[in-house]
């Protein structure tokens, strides 16, 4: 959990300045994220103020940590987070443009599509995958 030296209770809603200043990211560059994460939704109030959620903070040190610390490319990281939908972090569930349709139609009616109905992999198993993967790559480059 980032730490706030505000004052403020815990759970309580953060100003995208405050977001900004505490984990060092410049507000244009939160602005950017909202734009190209689908998972990434502050609420917005009236005259569109942003306010990030203790779980929006979460997810925007998650992309911080995946883009600038990790070296994934921002559809990479996006990838990243969408194969831990299932993740506390992703509150499209509630968004019905978001999402496959296909997965609301019997998976009998259409051949061919297997709808997965177990939990997804947790995060630390997908980047220890695609860390493989980048391995592989890599020495398949050198030989």
């Amino acid at each position: 959990m980032t730490a706030f030296d505000d004052g403020k209770d815990e759970g309580a809603l953060r100003t995208i300045g405050e977001v900004s200043e505490a984990l060092d990211i410049r507000p244009h560059v939160l602005r950017y994220w909202e734009a190209q994460f689908p998972l990434l939704k502050p609420l917005k109030r009236s005259g569109g103020r942003r306010y990030y959620r203790p779980a929006d903070v979460e997810l925007v040190r998650t992309i911080d940590r995946l883009v600038n610390r990790e070296g994934y490319t921002l559809k990479g990281a996006e990838a990243v987070l969408r194969a831990a939908a299932k993740s506390p972090l992703d509150r499209r569930h509630a968004d019905r443009r978001a999402g496959d349709r296909r997965a609301e139609a019997d998976p009998d009616a259409t051949p061919g599509v297997r709808i997965a109905v177990a939990e997804g992999p947790d995060m630390a198993e997908v980047i220890a995958g695609l860390k493989a993967v980048r391995a592989k790559l890599a020495a398949a480059l050198e030989a």
